[in-house]
């Protein structure tokens, strides 16, 4: 036992997870400085002021990496209802104070004076640590209707109610497919996940059908062509993006699509500008690294002795995994737009620090496998 305990402390973080979050991060900073560089010039003279920003924002993720790394993770657990209190009180501030920042007719940004922070971020790390510390100490009542699928099921409903206050659609879908995964793999009844399901389709699209304009900006994605200046605009140009790289992309830096024809360039449709500058091995080489992470997550999880880390493990990985995976999807025409970064890669604080959290606290648990 004791020969099994000291194996257990001397292991090291995991060096594949460790190394895809680094180069991806690396690849960002990269394309960060392609892609803004002639918007920030044009707009604050100064082609290096989003890199430079990034810049600051990596070191700072690094630095929540290690922090979390060495972070005793039943800190985290203790805490549960406390993360999930202060990102509910964040969404109220961004909602119903001056604090809030909106844009695009959405206030989804809460002004801290030194950083702009999106509730979300900080909602979906509060939900997976509440949902993995729930059902790993409900396990023997989670079949349970009023026990094991209740009490979840109203918390993630308090979160999405916020996000459509925002509104943010989008947000409120994601933190619902984490509800689902982690109910999922908690134990949850089929029949209880079945029945919610179809009733948030319904109301997804209740709730679609009822704004014209969330209507034509969800659909528009089917034939994007049709109002290529208007609703399909973005898409469209992502799409010619991606359709000029080829193989082998036209070369970093030069890409046309960045020159204020792909909106959000440095931001959620990055990946489209990658694709465009290097091609489709530059897009391959991320679907590896996203391949890489998935791949250690799994074996992260399944490898600890303690329910509430392979459930906690599962979701910080999910995290990461359906935001690549949406924003994929969005940038290939393959879903409704959402605007979603991609982790690791595309402009932005919170987003970058929720991500180093999640890669943190992965690399704290394989310490223990």
């Amino acid at each position: 036992m004791n020969a099994q305990r000291k194996t257990i402390q001397s292991a090291g973080p995991d060096i594949w997870l460790f190394f895809a979050v680094m180069v991806l991060c690396g690849l960002g900073l990269t394309m960060i400085l392609s892609t803004s560089a002639i918007m920030a010039e044009r707009f604050y003279s100064d082609k290096y002021f989003f890199f430079r920003k990034q810049l600051i924002f990596v070191c700072t993720g690094l630095t929540v990496l290690a922090l979390v790394y060495f972070t005793p993770r039943n800190f985290f657990y203790r805490l549960k209802y406390v993360w999930v209190i202060l990102a509910l009180l964040a969404f109220g501030l961004t909602i119903f104070s001056p604090l809030g920042i909106t844009a695009g007719g959405a206030t989804r940004w809460l002004d801290l004076g030194f950083i702009n922070v999106q509730p979300l971020e900080m909602a979906k790390i509060s939900l997976v640590i509440y949902l993995a510390c729930f059902f790993a100490g409900k396990q023997e009542m989670v079949k349970s209707f009023s026990v094991g699928f209740l009490p979840p099921t109203i918390i993630t409903g308090i979160f999405c109610v916020f996000l459509l206050l925002q509104p943010d659609f989008g947000g409120a879908v994601y933190m619902a497919a984490l509800l689902f995964l982690m109910s999922l793999i908690g134990g949850t009844r089929i029949i209880y996940l079945f029945s919610s399901s179809v009733l948030a389709l319904i109301t997804a699209a209740i709730l679609v059908m009822q704004s014209p304009y969330r209507f034509r900006r969800w659909f528009s994605f089917l034939d994007p062509f049709k109002d290529a200046q208007d609703s399909g605009y973005q898409l469209v140009q992502s799409l010619y993006a991606f359709g000029s790289g080829g193989i082998w992309g036209m070369g970093l830096g030069e890409g046309r699509q960045k020159l204020f024809f792909l909106p959000e360039a440095h931001n959620d449709f990055i990946m489209a500008v990658v694709g465009e500058e290097l091609g489709f091995i530059g897009v391959s080489l991320v679907f590896v690294l996203l391949g890489i992470i998935i791949w250690r997550v799994v074996a992260i999880s399944i490898s600890q002795n303690e329910l509430v880390d392979r459930f906690a493990g599962f979701g910080m990985g999910m995290i990461l995994i359906i935001g690549s995976l949406l924003n994929l999807a969005v940038v290939l025409g393959m879903v409704p737009p959402k605007g979603l970064p991609m982790p690791f890669i595309s402009y932005g604080g919170s987003s970058l620090l929720v991500s180093m959290f999640c890669a943190g606290f992965l690399l704290n648990l394989s310490r223990g496998r």
